[in-house]
């Protein structure tokens, strides 16, 4: 490929790497060379059953030979089956499906935004080192100053509290917040968590005043990190009123989906949101045909198996980094930032990772990766960690 002339066609807010990635296939990639790559980051864990997977393959094969997209005027059975994994495996729910996850958090918010305007309210608080999308209203909401420069003025009504912090949490609720709004595990951010007790203590804490709790499992929810969703790690069965899902749940084709509670998904009436596009029937194929992989092939304790034998395997060959994260959402974080480009390091040695807070290698590959190529993936980020 003439990468000179792509990037005359192309917008430049992308950092796109000189390679033409041209075929896919479980957990390896391929570009326009024939060169093959051993993919850990799955396309920003959207390819969370690998590349072409068979059964996803035949879904959307299956379901453009008989409706591609009739609008949300009326019902598909599709969507019926995706709605009907997501009660089972999370709470009673109502589903609203649109293309991703900065859509879904869109979503959430203007839920509970209009849930609490007879009150008078309309803040939410969400968290230090937060990510949310990159919408005018999603970058107000994630705390990352660059995100907003040369966007301004900010969106109002966002306010940032310090994570893991309950006091500091409470110091930002005032009469006029409608949300509390946190990732289950900060993949942007660094892959940080919460204390342990904290989880339980906003949960409640928005139960006594009557404020919505918004988990945005967008990078967490579809089941790689051993459980159907991040909060299903959370000590004391702590359950959100709103749930955000993206990434892994479309397999790598645009959805999204808000997943809110009865009593406050009653508030979106006919006329005050919508989607044009959002739930078509392949989209929902996949969705659903990804959930019954998934549970037909035992892939929650796959995922977890591998993610501890990671993590003791990294522990031991990295000494000085911190290594966290649940399942195969793994981050690495170096004790100082790197001298190099570890990704086209990485790329260079044959395996595809990412890098985020300038010095945390984040792993994510498909759930369907094999112990072999794991094991043989994580010697090669060893590698090129050392180097």
């Amino acid at each position: 490929m003439d990468f000179d002339h792509a990037n005359t066609l192309l917008m430049g807010n992308y950092a796109r790497r000189p390679i033409c990635m041209q075929r896919g296939e479980g957990t390896r990639l391929f570009d326009d060379t024939g060169r093959e790559y051993l993919d850990l980051f799955a396309g920003f864990g959207g390819a969370v059953l690998g590349h072409c997977h068979p059964d996803l393959v035949r879904a959307v094969r299956e379901q453009s030979e008989t409706l591609w997209t009739v609008g949300n005027t009326f019902h598909t059975e599709p969507q019926l089956r995706v709605a009907e994994h997501l009660k089972s495996k999370a709470f009673d729910g109502r589903a609203f499906f649109c293309h991703g996850g900065l859509d879904a958090n869109e979503t959430a918010v203007k839920l509970a935004r209009r849930r609490g305007s007879a009150k008078g309210r309309y803040k939410v608080v969400t968290f230090n080192q937060s990510f949310h999308g990159r919408s005018l209203a999603m970058i107000a909401a994630g705390s990352t100053e660059a995100h907003r420069v040369g966007f301004g003025p900010p969106v109002p009504g966002f306010v940032h509290a310090t994570g893991g912090d309950f006091d500091d949490l409470v110091r930002h609720v005032d009469d006029e917040t409608c949300s509390i709004m946190f990732e289950p595990l900060r993949g942007e951010g660094g892959m940080l968590g919460y204390p342990d007790d904290f989880p339980a203590q906003v949960r409640d804490f928005c139960t006594e005043r009557d404020i919505t709790l918004h988990f945005d499992e967008v990078w967490v929810g579809g089941g790689r990190t051993g459980k159907w969703f991040g909060h299903q790690h959370f000590d004391g069965d702590v359950k959100p009123d709103v749930m955000t899902l993206g990434k892994a749940v479309g397999g790598g084709l645009p959805v999204g989906i808000c997943w809110a509670e009865p009593e406050h998904a009653e508030h979106l009436v006919p006329g005050t949101h919508g989607s044009t596009l959002g739930g078509n029937p392949m989209c929902m194929a996949v969705c659903a045909t990804i959930f019954d992989v998934i549970e037909r092939d035992g892939l929650l304790d796959h995922a977890t198996r591998l993610g501890d034998l990671a993590k003791a395997k990294l522990r031991d060959a990295l000494p000085d980094c911190d290594v966290r994260g649940d399942g195969l959402f793994l981050g690495i974080e170096l004790p100082a930032d790197p001298t190099k480009d570890l990704v086209a390091a990485g790329l260079e040695a044959g395996v595809v990772m990412n890098v985020t807070q300038k010095n945390v290698v984040r792993l994510a590959p498909a759930m369907v990766i094999s112990e072999d190529d794991w094991a043989r993936g994580l010697d090669l980020v060893i590698d090129v960690i050392h180097a």
